[in-house]
């Protein structure tokens, strides 16, 4: 098996990620995923498809994710990592479907209007 690799997008985040044969390593821009995601809920969001399809020990995954925060950068790794697992086995498709990891959620921040201090909020209107 040969490296694999796949595209997950949230929000302003883009991740591209590597699959290849291995221990269950997951780097995450050259640092391991405890050091770069610190907090453990983040960090079980980018693991869940590995453990809804139980091949958690079996392959190492390489990332690189640039823009947004790290909730969206998780999202997006987590994105990326059911899109490579599904291109390594069209079988682990319906069980990802199901949790909806191969969905792409497609709500951004909306654009900011002219004569408004925020997208939709107004100054305040004065009558008189």
């Amino acid at each position: 098996m040969e490296m694999i690799n796949a595209v997950g997008r949230r929000k302003s985040s883009v991740a591209r990620v590597y699959l290849t044969k291995g221990s269950g390593k997951i780097q995450i821009n050259g640092r391991p995923i405890q050091d770069y995601f610190t907090q453990k809920h983040i960090q079980a969001t980018v693991e869940e498809p590995l453990k809804t399809v139980q091949v958690a020990s079996e392959y190492d995954f390489s990332v690189n994710v640039v823009g947004g925060g790290f909730k969206g950068q998780a999202e997006a790794i987590r994105l990326g990592i059911s899109r490579a697992l599904v291109e390594l086995n069209a079988d682990f498709r319906s069980p990802l479907k199901a949790k909806k990891f191969l969905t792409r959620d497609a709500r951004i921040v909306e654009r900011k209007k002219y004569g408004k201090p925020k997208a939709r909020k107004s100054f305040q209107f004065s009558k008189r």
